[in-house]
């Protein structure tokens, strides 16, 4: 699906690419590490077209460079810093689909999944719009195309808890025709997404291994935590989690998504020493918090 053999990048004599290689095939989840600096992002452009390079770059065959609208017709891309686009919501969704020959509808039935009601904010410019709305337009738009890359920057970082889970759920259904690439400077924040780790360092690729599946993106944990006593910033943290209170700030309980397990559990233990108990249990994903 993806190939890249020998690519290299200068900027300035200054090498951020130096003679990559590697193929991807078609169904991996890709997680793309390393430091600031270390060649993720010029990787990423080399792959959408945007930079002229040294070596060759190929998706299903063609050249993202040579024949990018094509290539690019079949690639969803969301970026960690959304664009400062004055454009309205509306006129945004029908040119994103009209790039890629697909139906608007689509983009606003997945928009309308991850909690975002395009129909209410039409004409509302994108740069007016909350960190957490961009970033569902911009996945809803990635998405709502017949993609079979899918190249991905931190791409739940805004996103609450809920609609992190649906995110999940919509990556789930694509598991069997699309290849994923998710970028990341910490691999704990994108483990239990991808089947493979790529790691990048000065320009080159210095690790490159296959990791296990132990849950499906789908997946479900319900949550039971009992802490020693009441604490307002434990509470708020919960309550951002969306758990619910059920014994006078004691006793908590909450659904967490499967790829979420590591960041939840990374975040209660600051709080290591108020907990008294925590049990994680996986459930039906329809399951509703009891």
């Amino acid at each position: 699906m993806i190939r890249l053999q020998n690519v290299s990048k200068l900027f300035k004599r200054h090498r951020v690419l130096d003679h990559v290689s590697m193929e991807v095939e078609l169904g991996e989840r890709i997680a793309l590490i390393g430091s600031n600096g270390a060649g993720k992002t010029t990787l990423i452009r080399c792959l959408l077209g945007e930079y002229t390079h040294d070596g060759d770059v190929t998706i299903g065959g063609h050249s993202p460079r040579a024949e990018r609208t094509s290539v690019l017709g079949k690639v969803g891309f969301v970026p960690q810093l959304p664009p400062p686009l004055k454009m309205p919501v509306g006129q945004l969704v029908n040119f994103a689909a009209a790039v890629c020959r697909s139906d608007p509808k689509r983009i606003h039935d997945i928009a309308t999944r991850l909690g975002l009601d395009t129909h209410e904010i039409l004409a509302r410019p994108f740069n007016r719009l909350s960190g957490g709305m961009k970033q569902k337009l911009l996945i809803a738009i990635a998405l709502g195309r017949d993609t079979r890359v899918l190249v991905m920057d931190e791409p739940a970082a805004n996103l609450d808890p809920e609609a992190r889970h649906i995110f999940f759920n919509l990556l789930a259904e694509r598991l069997e025709n699309t290849t994923m690439i998710i970028s990341s400077h910490r691999l704990d924040e994108v483990a239990s997404l991808v089947n493979r780790v790529i790691e990048m360092d000065m320009g080159q690729v210095v690790l490159d291994d296959r990791v296990a599946e132990e849950t499906k993106l789908s997946a479900m944990f319900q949550c039971h935590l009992t802490l020693l006593r009441p604490d307002a910033a434990i509470a708020r943290t919960l309550a951002g989690w969306q758990f619910a209170d059920r014994r006078d700030g004691v006793e908590w309980h909450g659904l967490v998504s499967g790829p979420d397990r590591l960041r939840f559990l990374g975040t209660v233990t600051r709080y290591v020493g108020l907990l008294t108990r925590i049990e994680l249990a996986e459930v039906a994903p329809s399951v509703t918090l009891q």
